[in-house]
This record gives C-alpha cells, structure tokens and sequence, in this order.
C-alpha cells in the first residue's frame, strides 16, 4: 500500500470526505453524597477474595517481559529518532509492510484519540489488531501524534478533525463505518483552568458527551468505554480508594463532568439494556511510550506533577514548587497513585474485550495500588535524566490531603489487567520522550494532515 501517493488522489478527487473532518471540539462534578450512590454485584465482591499476590507478581513479570520484547522489536524495525521530518516519518510508514488482521470485526470509534492517553490506547487498539476510525478537534492534539502512531504499529487508521459538538459532523461516519463500540476520551481536561471557565467545561464535556450518546444510539451501537478520573470520588472516604466509596461532592467543575457523563450513563443503561458501559477511573498518568516517540504534549503552564517536573529540568521554570512538607507521610509530602500511560492503554483494551460480555454498566479504578510521594517523584526522574531537580517546599494548598491511592482489585479480577511498570520506568520513558522531543510534537504539515485525511477515504 502507497499511502503517499493514494492520499494525492483522495485529496483532489474525494473533496466530500474531507468537509467531514473540518472544525470540531474533543479531547481536552456538587450534589449531596447520597445521591451518587452505586450498586456492586456479589460476584465481584467474591472475585475480589480469589487474587492470590503471587498470581499477581507472575503475571507482573510475564506482562514485564512482553514488554521488554515488544520495545526491543519495536527499536530494531525503526529508530524513528532518526526520522527528522514528517516526510521521513511518512516514508517509514510507506515501506513498511501493512497486514490486514481480521481478528476483530467492525471498527472501533476512538474520540480524542490524538490526545495523550488516546495516542497511546489506539496504538494499542492497532497493535491488538483492532481497526481504529479516531475522531479529534485537535484542540490540545495534533496530527503528529496519529502520523507516529501508524508508524510504530505498521498499520493505519482512520481519522477526522471532527467536532464531537455537532452531531451532524458524526453521522457521516456512524453511516461510513461499521462501529461496534467506543473509546470516549474527548474532553477538556485541566482542573484550575476548569475553575475559570466553567461553562466551557460543561458545554464542552457534557453536551459534547450527549450528543455521542444520541448518534451512537441512532444507529445501534450501544458499546462504550467512558474515560472517567478519579476525580469523581471527591475527598475519598476510604483509602485505597475502592469502586465502593461514596462519589462526590466534588470541588472543581472538571470532575463535576465526569461525575455528570457517568449519571448519564448509568441512566442510559437503565433506561435500555441493550447498553453496555464500563467507566474507567483513573488516578495519576504519566510516563510515555518506552520508544520515546509519543508522549504528553501539554500546552502552556502544566497543570499536574510530572509534566511540571519535566519543564523544570528543561529550565523553562526554576523550581518545582511542593505544597505542603508537613504531611504524616514518608517524608512529609503528599502522596498519590501514578500510572503508565502504556498501562491505562492497555486497562482500556481489556474493557473493550469485557464489553463482549455485555456487563451492563461497570465503573473500574485503574491504578497501581502504590503510592509516591512528591519528593521520591522528584527523585526518580532526577535519577532518570542524570540532573538534580530544585524544589521549594511552601505551605499546603486548601482542600489537599495526605494520602490517595487506588484499590483496583476488581480490575484485576474481572478485566485480568495488572500494571507492570514502577516510579523508574515511568520517569526513564518519560525523559525519553522529553529528551528526543524537548519542544513536544512539531506543528504538523500540511502534507500530514493530508496524509491522516485520506486514511478515512
């Protein structure tokens, strides 16, 4: 398959394809706690007892060595680190052999899928021989992302700049592809920008949310993946924070979303029980993909840890700046749940496989169970990148506490996923990453954009 040169053809003779991937909005909550309440069935509760620590740490490691042959394969077919351009990138692309894999049938809808953790799932989505159509308005994205993500997987995907606020830019290709299911990671995503533009946040993520809803139900497809946070748990009342724990009030308008989006959705399965729905909750994500060619690409200040940490190894701020030192913790300094990237991609395929069960409607935590503090997060990626990082610790912010760490046994039991990577690996592909792109995605071609647009032909 000559990708660059049909994409010339699809260019100047399907014009009517590309008005579908013009404009679009995708991938960037308080009520009193006894309203968001949330039933668990026995089973799981039962399937909880059944984790045995060493199945755990076998499957750890084995999860580990798969890892380790897929990077080493993955450094031996390409060192994409020498593809300075997206004509080269693309080049790559084109004499790399694409097999069709026919394990899955229908394709799978991606929304944001450009983004940071949707890069990384539907490279998984690929990799798993799943066939992908992404959908983003490249609002905190950008085609980079998708042109690397073909690369690494030798195979293409689907994609168009389309706004998840107009339901007319959907239908188009709700009736193009034969879609089984969705990965919905579309949303405007930062907490404190969510504080100061609130209406943004609600018209974005929860009217966007709905009118998914609305076309997928138009045409029968009842099958989706909720990218929720954690975020909805409020200040938790049990910790780790378990599937059970009481959701909100939550404080910011961001979360409030979220907490929103899952209502809906709980209502939406109720109402029809053709709807199955799992909601995935996750705490802290970092890292990148262990090739270093895809990555968090944040715009402006960053508004979590690890990208902040990062930019202040690159000198573009002169310390990281520690809320708090005073904490009953470790070393004073509060301490949460991190996650690989690579590991909530991966979280996210195992709910697509469980959505072939038709499970109704499931919320799951996705996290590692372990926490770390700010000062061992500083320290590990000094240890990755070889530089002493400068911090000032200050007093703690309204609201923060001590601890928050996930409980995901339930994840464990009835999706079989574990994460596999620890603090080290997060920080050593995280300034991989950095390292071979200090300035994040190039702004990408004309020529990539049109090279992404014929992929929907």
């Amino acid at each position: 398959m000559h990708l660059i040169k049909t994409a010339v053809t699809t260019v100047t003779t399907n014009s009517h394809i590309l008005s579908i991937h013009e404009d679009a909005l995708v991938s960037r909550s308080t009520r009193s706690k006894p309203y968001f309440t949330q039933e668990r069935q026995d089973t799981s509760t039962k399937m909880l007892n059944k984790i045995d620590n060493s199945q755990h740490q076998h499957h750890c490691q084995v999860m580990q060595n798969r890892q380790q042959n897929r990077r080493q394969t993955i450094e031996n077919s390409i060192n994409i680190s020498t593809c300075e351009s997206t004509e080269a990138l693309m080049e790559t692309l084109e004499n790399k052999t694409i097999k069709k894999l026919n394990s899955h049938e229908g394709y799978v809808l991606v929304t944001g899928g450009a983004g940071y953790i949707g890069s990384h799932t539907v490279l998984e989505l690929l990799i798993c021989g799943y066939n992908v159509v992404v959908v983003d308005n490249l609002s905190n994205a950008c085609e980079e992302s998708l042109i690397r993500v073909q690369t690494l997987a030798g195979r293409p995907l689907k994609f168009y700049h389309a706004n998840i606020l107009d339901e007319q830019t959907l239908i188009p290709i709700f009736e193009k592809y034969n879609i089984w299911a969705v990965l919905h990671f579309a949303a405007l995503k930062a907490v404190g920008e969510s504080t100061k533009i609130p209406l943004d946040y609600y018209w974005n993520n929860v009217t966007g949310s709905l009118n998914l809803f609305r076309v997928m139900e138009r045409f029968g497809v009842y099958n989706i993946v909720f990218s929720s946070s954690a975020t909805v748990y409020g200040q938790p009342d049990i910790i780790p924070v378990n599937e059970k724990c009481s959701l909100g009030p939550v404080t910011n308008p961001y979360g409030k979303t979220k907490l929103f989006i899952e209502e809906a959705i709980r209502d939406m399965c109720v109402a029809n029980n053709k709807w199955n729905a799992i909601l995935l909750r996750y705490f802290n994500p970092t890292g990148a993909h262990p090739s270093g060619v895809i990555g968090e690409n944040p715009r402006g200040i960053p508004n979590n840890l690890m990208p902040y940490v990062s930019q202040v190894v690159q000198g573009r701020f002169p310390f990281v700046k520690i809320f708090g030192g005073d904490y009953d913790t470790v070393d004073g300094t509060g301490v949460r749940d991190y996650i690989h990237v690579c590991d909530l991609a991966t979280g996210h395929v195992a709910a697509l496989r469980k959505l072939k069960t038709k499970p109704g409607c499931v919320a799951y935590n996705l996290g590692t169970g372990v926490g770390y503090s700010v000062l061992e997060i500083i320290k590990a990626m000094s240890r990755a990148c070889g530089k002493e990082i400068p911090y000032q610790i200050t007093k703690r912010r309204p609201g923060d506490i001590a601890v928050v760490t996930a409980d995901a046994r339930l994840a464990n039991a009835e999706l079989g996923w574990y994460p596999k990577y620890g603090l080290d690996q997060m920080c050593q592909d995280l300034w991989r990453w950095i390292d071979s792109n200090p300035l994040g995605y190039p702004e990408s071609s004309n020529e990539a954009k049109q090279i992404l647009q014929q992929m929907s032909a």
